[in-house]
């Protein structure tokens, strides 16, 4: 211990932890560092269907709305920017291992021909800032390159490949929903002719067209013969004040009256307790309202569902969805990264720091075994 002391001597701790640092990073900082270029861009996603979206809700929330309508879109915006599908998407478009491995000499932030796709996504996601607004809902993109039209170009291709995956996303819901539509059409459908079937078998069975309207019809009888009958009475009444009962008018009046009572309960009987091929007339007024407006219904349903079916369809055939690009990608004029003299005082500094700790804890020991 004591001889590792004697060789812990200042001058060599300072070349370890001073002089070798910033040795190393003045050389790989002034030599080796490759530049990156940083494409900015800003965008959000509006709704086409409901004219929602994240400039709708900017102007919502200041006009004291509700929050924006598309915010979940920009969720699965900024978690497919950091995707393998899109990586895997890019790399076809713009081959972009060969241009991250070809970085100059830099060994700490270029690509490797020997990285596996899972760790070629994490050096894509490195190379790819992405900031949400929580307020507007708008997303913030910073793709970096080593050569400026790379990195723009990168950023475009980015924004046209999310596009097209926040549309068809939304496609295959209304998709979806088209085809339960056209279920739905179809089933009733076959409800409707089920019951128009049935409503014909009614009809031929009892010999009815409409029992509804003949019942109509035997209670504005019965009231007529209601009303003959009084009158018939009356004049009955008049004739016996100055008639005798035996007179000619008198009998005749009286036989007109029976008739008319006989005719009035004949039609009575038939209205409430007369058959028709074994059933009562308004039982069978019930069952064919109770059937009339099963009919109706199921026609309400299909006309609903027809009109559900047409409106997925339009859905399904338009662009339900629109990136908004409030700024398109920048092509960069100077280098962003790396920032050579704060990450070599940062080096410095950390290196002075473990020169002052190393260096109090050899002179603590050395002065306890004193």
């Amino acid at each position: 211990m004591k001889k590792l002391l004697n060789l812990l001597t200042p001058r060599l701790l300072g070349l370890v932890f001073l002089v070798l640092p910033a040795a190393l990073g003045t050389v790989y900082y002034g030599g080796f560092a490759a530049d990156r270029y940083v494409s900015h861009t800003v965008i959000g996603v509006k709704d086409t269907a409901g004219g929602g979206g994240s400039m709708g809700g900017v102007a919502s929330l200041l006009l004291g709305g509700s929050a924006p309508t598309s915010y979940s879109d920009t969720l699965y915006l900024e978690n497919y920017f950091r995707s393998m599908d899109l990586m895997l998407r890019l790399e076809s478009r713009l081959k972009m291992r060969e241009h991250f491995s070809h970085a100059g000499a830099d060994p700490l932030y270029r690509a490797w021909s020997w990285m596996s796709q899972e760790a070629f996504l994490d050096y894509f996601r490195n190379r790819v800032e992405i900031a949400r607004d929580e307020f507007s809902g708008l997303i913030t993109l910073d793709v970096q390159g080593f050569e400026p039209e790379y990195a723009q170009r990168l950023a475009q291709a980015m924004l046209e490949e999310s596009e097209d995956f926040i549309n068809e996303y939304s496609h295959r819901i209304a998709r979806d929903k088209m085809r339960f539509a056209e279920s739905e059409v179809e089933r009733s459908r076959k409800n409707l002719d089920a019951v128009k079937q049935e409503v014909l078998t009614f009809q031929n069975r009892y010999k009815l067209l409409d029992p509804t309207s003949q019942a109509a019809a035997a209670s504005s009888l019965t009231a007529g013969l209601q009303a003959k009958l009084a009158q018939q009475e009356a004049e009955l009444k008049a004739l016996q004040a100055i008639m005798q009962e035996d007179s000619f008018q008198v009998r005749t009046l009286k036989s007109q009256l029976a008739a008319t009572q006989a005719q009035l309960e004949a039609e009575r009987q038939r209205s409430t307790g007369g058959n028709v091929n074994g059933s009562q007339l308004p039982a069978l007024t019930i069952q064919y309202q109770e059937l009339l407006a099963r009919a109706g219904f199921a026609e309400e349903a299909h006309k609903a569902a027809l009109i559900a079916m047409e409106s997925a369809r339009v859905e399904a055939t338009r662009k339900l969805k629109t990136l908004v690009v409030i700024e398109p990608p920048t092509r960069p004029q100077e280098a962003q990264y790396p920032r050579r003299l704060y990450n070599l005082l940062t080096v410095l500094a950390i290196a002075v720091m473990f020169y002052t700790i190393v260096r109090l804890m050899v002179v603590t020991i050395r002065e306890h075994q004193d």
